[in-house]
């Protein structure tokens, strides 16, 4: 009689997790379809909207004209080379800004001290413009990739020590305390502890460097890239080419959003990987 019971139970448990599995699955598809509407409503709205005047396309462009801007870079053999440089810049850019920041808060975090002294200098150097800083690390770097790079790697660096410092102050002193007290020295505090506990942190910073790195590459690209795609849209300002201009913001749009996804998987599958 009593196995009976557990068996029903056991199945009306799982029925009741199907069905809250489906709803899950179900509001996911409905979403990813409400996106694609929205997508496809914008650019067919822009595109009716050029050709009945309503807005003027030499300024704002089009759909269409933007698709045929894109041929023409194809054709020319010049698209995927100007997309392959600004992306290769952005994700050297990306990886070492993150890598550098998280070592320099791990330093930070290890000697106390000098995490006391520098602490109002990093809340200075995160307010700086870093933009302010290009035409100094042009004249200290050289004309050309490598300033860019850098510029990159200076919009996210400051952010990530910031981020993940706090991810590691946040960190239960209570799990720390049980360590020392079985004789961990710091090293073993910051491999078993610290370090796994502060991977949202860390994570949390990889979002926001993917955005920091696009603009840094992008606003270095203006004053010194003879590639890439933010090379196309001053090329394209100055002869009047608005339509390659906004072919190239879309273009970096959908870069970085596929890049924001990829950040988003790793953290989708860490979160399985813990569980």
């Amino acid at each position: 009689m009593l196995d009976s019971r557990m068996v029903q139970n056991t199945k009306t448990i799982s029925d009741e997790h199907k069905k809250f599995l489906t709803s899950i699955r179900n509001q996911n598809i409905a979403v990813t379809i409400s996106r694609a509407v929205l997508l496809i409503a914008f650019f067919s709205l822009w595109e009716i909207a050029g050709n009945l005047k309503w807005i003027d396309p030499f300024l704002v462009s089009q759909p269409s004209r933007m698709v045929k801007t894109l041929i023409q870079l194809y054709n020319e053999g010049t698209l995927f080379r100007h997309i392959y440089v600004t992306c290769m810049e952005t994700i050297i850019g990306f990886i070492s800004g993150t890598l550098l920041g998280t070592a320099i808060a791990i330093l930070l975090w290890w000697w106390d001290f000098l995490r006391r002294v520098l602490d109002p200098y990093l809340v200075v150097l995160n307010s700086l413009p870093k933009s302010a800083l290009i035409p100094v690390l042009i004249f200290w770097i050289g004309n050309g990739q490598p300033a860019i790079i850098v510029t990159a790697l200076m919009m996210s660096v400051i952010v990530t020590i910031i981020s993940v410092l706090i991810g590691f102050r946040e960190v239960d002193e209570d799990k720390i305390k049980l360590l020392r007290t079985f004789g961990a020295n710091k090293l073993q505090i910051l491999q078993k502890v610290i370090l796994p506990s502060s991977v949202p942190n860390i994570i949390s910073a990889l979002k926001i460097n993917v955005g920091l790195s696009w603009v840094g590459v992008i606003v270095g690209e203006f004053l010194v890239a003879r590639d890439g795609l933010g090379f196309l849209i001053v090329y394209g300002g100055q002869v009047a080419q608005l339509d390659m201009v906004m072919t190239s913001i879309m273009i970096l749009s959908a870069a970085a959003y596929l890049m924001y996804v990829a950040v988003s998987y790793i953290e989708k599958h860490y979160m399985k990987w813990k569980q």
